[in-house]
Order: structure tokens, then sequence, then C-alpha cells
């Protein structure tokens, strides 16, 4: 399926076809080079590109909350903080977003709620800035000392 074919999908639902072709646009506007290839084969993309996708499916349903999974996990430093951009874009658009990631830096940066996991339990729990600035997290979670 092409790239425009995978966004489509993500509408399966909806019937608005005047907001569908508006939430394509957005995609796009949010990830330019899925514009710029919307023909291309989604299965010939590059890791990051693929996130990028997956993400613009996502928000075509147009969702009251965004669930991201590990969206860093696997790209290029430069490609992470592209996708982080874009988390960081879309909740200054007011998107709610349950992001959970291991990158503890880049996540709590961006959120304003945070629980540190071990375990399976939660240790730790306050706003994203308190988080990060935390010396506990810093020492475990940061590499800092």
């Amino acid at each position: 399926m092409s790239i425009e074919d995978n966004l489509r999908l993500g509408a399966f639902l909806r019937s608005d076809r005047a907001g569908i072709e508006k939430d394509i646009q957005r995609a796009y506007d949010l990830f330019p080079i899925l514009g710029e290839r919307r023909k291309q084969a989604a299965g010939t993309l590059s890791g990051g590109e693929q996130q990028m996708l997956a993400m613009g499916r996502a928000l075509m349903s147009q969702p009251q909350l965004l669930m991201l999974d590990e969206p860093s996990m696997g790209l290029s430093p430069i490609m992470m903080q592209k996708i982080m951009a874009t988390i960081a874009e879309l909740k200054s658009q007011g998107t709610t977003i349950l992001l959970v990631e291991q990158n503890a830096q880049a996540a709590l940066s961006l959120a304003d709620q945070g629980h540190v996991m071990e375990i399976g339990n939660i240790v730790l729990s306050g706003s994203g800035r308190d988080l990060l600035h935390d010396e506990s997290v810093r020492k475990a979670y940061l590499g800092e000392d």
C-alpha cells in the first residue's frame, strides 16, 4: 500500500470526505517527506519514516487520546529529534498524548505528568519538569552524577 493509502486506512470509520482530505493534508504538513512521496509504497520507507506514517495514520481517526509506545526506538538521533519535535507540536495543538518511552530525557522534557516504572511498578510520579530535575532520576535514568 502507498503512503496515502495507509493514511486513508486510518480514517476507515469516517465518512466526512472533506475532513479526511483536510487531515491527510495535516499529516503531510506534520511530515513533509510523506507528502513528497505520497504514492511510494509504505514498506520501502526507513524506520523513522514508517514511524511518521504510523503517527499520521493514527491521527486520521481524530483520536481523543494518542497513545505512543516507544516512538523513538531504533531511530537515528536526527530522526528521533524529528519525532519528538512532532510530538511536542501535537501537544501544543491540544492533542492529549500518552507516551511510553525509555528515553527519559526526551519524554520528561515533553511531559506535563510523568511516572517512572521499575519492574512494572510506579516508583516515582510528578511533573515532567520535577522528575527531570530529581536527583535520583538523573542518576538512575539520565546517566548523570
